[in-house]
Order: C-alpha cells, then sequence, then structure tokens
C-alpha cells in the first residue's frame, strides 16, 4: 500500500495519550500476517515479531522516558513503516488470492478462501484506524495536548457543543468506529472526511475492503455451498 501523506512534526507535548490499545492492535494486526497460509505469506514469519516488537519498545519507552520529544519522534516513525508494511503485505495477499481464484486453482479450498478474506478484511480495518488516530489534527498528543491543528475528521460531539464535554477529544476507539464503518458501509457513517487525505485513504480502505468481501469472500461461499 502506497500512501501519500506529509508526517507532521511532533509539538512540545506534557501529557502522552495511553497506548495499550494501539499496541493491542499492532499485535492483532502482525498475529493475522502470521498465521495466514504459506501460500499467501509476503514476509518471512519472523517479520511480524520484529516489527511488533519494535514498535511496543517504542510506545513503552515514550511511556517511561523523561526524553518524550525524541522517542515521540521514534514512535511516529516506526508506527507509520509498520503500516506501510502491513499494507503491502495485505495488497500482496489480496493479489495472490485473486491470481488463484482466476486461475481456478484445485490447491485453495473454499474455507481457506474465507478464513483469508476474514482475515485481510480485519487487517485492513486495524491497520487504518491507526493510520487515522496517526495523522488527524497532528497526532495523538497534539490532540491530547489541545494543540490546535488542522483536523482531517469532524465528528458529531464537536458539531453539538451543548452534548459534548468542552474538553473532548477524539481518541483511538473513535477512530477504530470510523475505520469499522468504512469497511463496512463503505462510506463514511460518522466522522466526516473534511481533507484530501482523509478521504483518498477513506476510498482506498473501501476499495480493499469492497475486493475482499465482493470477490473473495463471495467466491469462497460458493464454494463452500457448491
Amino acid at each position: 500500500m502506497i500512501v501519500s501523506y506529509e508526517v507532521t512534526q511532533p509539538a512540545p507535548v506534557s501529557r502522552i495519550e495511553p497506548r495499550w490499545p494501539i499496541a493491542l492492535v499492532l499485535i492483532g494486526v502482525f498475529a493475522l500476517l502470521a498465521v495466514l497460509p504459506l501460500r499467501v505469506r509476503v514476509f518471512p514469519i519472523w517479520v511480524p515479531y520484529v516489527v511488533t516488537t519494535s514498535v511496543i519498545v517504542s510506545m513503552a519507552a515514550l511511556s517511561i522516558a523523561n526524553a518524550k520529544q525524541r522517542w515521540l519522534k521514534i514512535e511516529t516513525l516506526v508506527t507509520f513503516v509498520a503500516l506501510c508494511l502491513a499494507g503491502f503485505a495485505i495488497i500482496e495477499q489480496l493479489k495472490q488470492l485473486l491470481s488463484e481464484m482466476l486461475r481456478h486453482s484445485g490447491e485453495v479450498s473454499g474455507l481457506q478462501l474465507l478464513a483469508s478474506s476474514i482475515a485481510i478484511w480485519l487487517i485492513n480495518v486495524l491497520i487504518f484506524s491507526l493510520l487515522y488516530w496517526r495523522i488527524d489534527r497532528g497526532g495523538p498528543e497534539a490532540r491530547v495536548n489541545g494543540i490546535d491543528t488542522q483536523p482531517d475528521w469532524i465528528f458529531p460531539l464537536e458539531d453539538a457543543p451543548k452534548r459534548a464535554l468542552a474538553d473532548w477529544r477524539p481518541t483511538f476507539v473513535d477512530y477504530l468506529f470510523v475505520a469499522f464503518c468504512t469497511a463496512t458501509a463503505f462510506s463514511p457513517a460518522e466522522a466526516q472526511p473534511v481533507t484530501s487525505r482523509a478521504k483518498l485513504l477513506m476510498m482506498l480502505e473501501s476499495s480493499v475492503s469492497l475486493i475482499t468481501v465482493v470477490v473473495v469472500a463471495a467466491r469462497a461461499i460458493n464454494i463452500l455451498g457448491n
């Protein structure tokens, strides 16, 4: 997956958003990549473990180290590298599945196709939720510290000041919900994208999800039904 974006330089921070939900998601992403069948595996089996460990170590260091600005830059870089690797992996896996389907390969059963399509769909949702969380409004630390930057998404609570808390800021769960809705409804169901990069990313996520569900999963169900 090749995505054009501009990495925002981290601003001085005093508070750090909790990283345990992100760590769990990354573990889930690379665990799914590790258990995919060998026929659709892009990287050697040790790569997911090394990448996951690197990101979690940088997040742990950010939480406990005094030089938070330095570790925030390291964590940002490592996270983007991990997301690019995971995105490239699911695109290649999807290409391999489509190629096997077009060749009518007898080596791939309906159950294998279904399991692979579910894994790719889940990875797609988790990758884009992390990407949305990482880029919106300058990143999580800019949001939690109230640093005003250009929003990529506008959430309903921001347009309802009487119901929203004065210091409300979107957290990772909000971006996970946006990514889930984009992959299931193929359209923004809650937060509205307001920048070009946000719209392009949601289009890319929807496209991967559409191909996975309509082509691969549907073919798998058809094979199982017969």
